[in-house]
């Protein structure tokens, strides 16, 4: 009984009774300007509109006499002299009974079922572990993919970029992840996807294996840049949650460009001038912000491994998103549109991507073979257009004759999951790959 009822004496012991109330002065440009409430309210606290609640808010500005509040679903509808309740700082509380559930950034489900909040309120702005006592990254996951178990290692609290332009199977590759590699639990964060993929990534990517142990927070592409910023704060929250109860959590967020678009909407709506390419000067700092509050957790706490996606267009690493991640991150793997044309899945161009568990995570002999196959396709991504030109007279270079000869197999290994057997079962198959 005390477990049926325990969550609901929570949630109706957090109701408050009374919440201060302003009124709209005026609404335009995307914003609504409130009086009343500017000696009450703080940025970033939450509003409802209107004498029901209809709809909500965030407040983004304080002045003397108002506040500026930009709504999660447009103006349309809003009058002069509206009710506005302040409902105070954006919190939420997470529970075990969320795993296999699909719910928004406001901790609503989204699968049709009743959904109980925990005993626990969190702010979504939580600061990161200290950094003189987080625990240094653990030890090298099993993946399910040969190349991540091999080549390109994750260790446990590490966190890695996902570069790749659209329809390159990113979401495949994340879905493996999510069902595959090594984690009690897994937070996925959906920013800013169509609507008619959040059903077909949870039944047909994730499937039952990866919902299992999943919690799935979603905010569209149709929701508001408020929602679709809060769903990735949301996530690092739940997955902080399950960290600091000593679990090893794995957070997937799709897309960080996405963050970036919402953060950008928010900031310039707020009046903050435009300058990186467009994005405002706190986007750099938003970003820093989320990726660390992800990694290893301090004595006694879990750890969050994390995968951030970036959206690069024709492959541009130094537009600002992906330049800023790249330089926070623990490593970035690049997906090339030419390897997935041609049909290798996942389609990782290893040479441009870089793991930073190395070398520590792998053995000396292990090394070796990583240094060795990065070697030889270095070698025949040199040579490969002579070639195929028909230009290239064998015996001109040892290194590219052996290249010639295992790239077949080499370039099969990057495409293959891992065999039974785990890590060492990948590290045997790389062995024979290796061999001239």
């Amino acid at each position: 009984m005390t477990d049926i009822f325990t969550p609901l004496s929570h949630q109706i012991a957090r109701i408050s009774l009374s919440h201060p109330i302003g009124r709209i002065r005026t609404a335009g440009g995307g914003t609504i300007s409130v009086r009343g409430l500017q000696h009450a309210a703080a940025l970033g606290d939450r509003i409802a509109i209107g004498a029901k609640n209809q709809s909500g808010g965030e407040v983004i500005g304080i002045g003397p006499d108002s506040l500026t509040v930009l709504p999660d679903d447009g103006l349309d509808g809003l009058a002069i002299g509206a009710e506005i309740a302040l409902h105070g700082p954006a919190r939420i509380a997470p529970d075990e009974s969320w795993i296999g559930r699909v719910i928004d950034p406001l901790g609503q489900p989204l699968d049709g079922r009743p959904l109980f909040s925990g005993t626990e309120l969190r702010s979504l702005s939580s600061a990161p572990p200290p950094p003189a006592r987080r625990r240094r990254l653990g030890e090298r996951l099993s993946t399910g993919k040969a190349a991540f178990d091999t080549l390109l290692p994750i260790a446990r609290g590490q966190r890695i970029g996902l570069f790749s332009g659209s329809g390159v199977g990113k979401s495949s590759l994340l879905g493996s992840f999510a069902r595959a590699l090594s984690a009690d639990i897994v937070v996925i964060a959906l920013i800013g996807e169509r609507g008619r993929e959040l059903r077909e990534f949870t039944e047909s990517v994730l499937g039952p294996e990866g919902m299992k142990r999943s919690i799935v927070i979603a905010a569209t592409s149709d929701r508001s840049p408020l929602l679709r910023r809060r769903c990735a704060l949301t996530a690092i929250t739940v997955a902080e949650h399950f960290r600091d109860k000593g679990l090893n959590v794995l957070l997937l967020a799709d897309s960080i460009t996405r963050f970036a678009e919402a953060h950008r909407e928010i900031a310039l709506s707020a009046g903050e001038p435009p300058s990186l390419r467009g994005y405002p000067p706190s986007l750099q700092h938003a970003i820093m912000a989320l990726a660390e509050r992800a990694g290893p957790g301090v004595d006694g706490q879990g750890d969050i491994t994390a995968v951030f996606t970036v959206l690069v267009a024709g492959s541009d690493m130094e537009e600002p998103v992906a330049d800023i991640l790249r330089g926070v991150l623990d490593g970035h793997v690049i997906l090339d549109r030419r390897i997935a044309e041609r049909g290798r899945f996942p389609a990782v161009d290893l040479l441009r991507s870089v793991s930073r568990s190395l070398p520590a995570v792998a053995s000396d002999a292990e090394n070796g073979l990583i240094s060795r196959a990065r070697a030889l396709l270095s070698a025949w991504d040199r040579a490969e257009m002579m070639v195929q030109a028909g230009l290239y007279e064998k015996g001109s270079d040892p290194m590219v004759d052996q290249a010639i000869r295992l790239w077949p197999g080499l370039d099969s290994f990057l495409a293959e999951d891992s065999p039974a057997g785990g890590v060492q079962a990948s590290f045997a198959r790389l062995t024979h790959y290796l061999q001239d």
